[in-house]
């Protein structure tokens, strides 16, 4: 599952890096005269409603993806890895708040609070990313906490609280490598999860805006022609699909690899 995951996500990569010279189209170059074509040697994903090639805006598309999944999760990752282990690690009236918080932001339903956060803001690739960072954070938080809270206590944490080493030296050197492995498990997940986040956002119109290819925005453009011209959402669908899978798969295979119980 590792192998395949890892598969999926690098050949991933690698068309949204290479994606240029892997079509000779222009993702919003249009020829009208070819409208709603269908699948063809030279456009083998067929054309939109607005005659530009799919293959194109997909591998273009997948370009946004990235950027949206690696911003939202190393932001998230990073900001929750913080303020997880300072909540588990110093307690006290700074973890009854770091609490409260995190209680808040999950009395709502994710998804529902990026639309609000992008509705009040405006729809924009950057309103997006901060949205989904909102949301993103308070895993990782717990996450991190609950590591901490079980690390703290090991002796070769007490040796070096005995010896006088400061708090940011035991976080920093003992506490933060403990939790990384379960980080970066909940990172391909949650990268996952921002990927679908954008995908949404843009298929309701908060996210990119046209002429900008996003698999979230040709799904949006493709719903009036199901029937007539099913490529329109067909392959940005499987796009997201396969990352997504992807991803999944990454990250239950580090599960498993990381996990002492099951290499004992």
């Amino acid at each position: 599952m590792l192998k395949t995951g890892g598969a999926i996500v690098l050949l991933a990569a690698a068309a949204a890096l290479f994606g240029p010279a892997l079509t000779p189209f222009d993702p919003v170059s249009q020829e009208l005269a070819l409208r709603l074509a269908a699948p063809t040697l030279s456009h083998p994903f067929g054309l939109d409603e607005l005659g530009r090639d799919i293959l194109a805006r997909v591998l273009a598309g997948a370009r946004i993806s990235f950027l949206v999944g690696v911003t939202v999760v190393s932001i998230s990752a990073s900001l929750g890895t913080v303020l997880g282990a300072a909540a588990g690690y110093f307690g006290g009236l700074l973890d009854d708040a770091i609490g409260r918080a995190i209680d808040i932001l999950l009395a709502f339903p994710g998804l529902l609070l990026a639309i609000a956060l992008v509705a009040v803001l405006g729809p924009s690739l950057v309103n997006v990313l901060f949205a989904l960072t909102i949301i993103g954070w308070v895993g990782y938080a717990r996450l991190v906490r609950g590591q901490v809270l079980r690390v703290r206590e090991l002796e070769y944490v007490q040796a070096a609280r005995a010896m006088g080493a400061r708090a940011p030296h035991i976080l920093w050197r003992h506490i933060i490598p403990a939790a990384m492995p379960a980080v970066v498990v909940q990172a391909t997940l949650g990268m996952g999860g921002a990927i679908v986040g954008e995908a949404a956002l843009s298929f309701l119109g908060l996210g990119v805006q046209p002429p900008s290819p996003s698999w979230g925005t040709m799904l949006n453009g493709g719903r009036a022609h199901l029937l007539d011209a099913p490529h329109l959402t067909i392959f940005p669908g499987l796009a997201i699909a396969a990352l997504v899978l992807g991803l999944n798969f990454l990250g239950d295979g580090l599960r498993d690899a990381t996990d002492p119980r099951r290499n004992t």
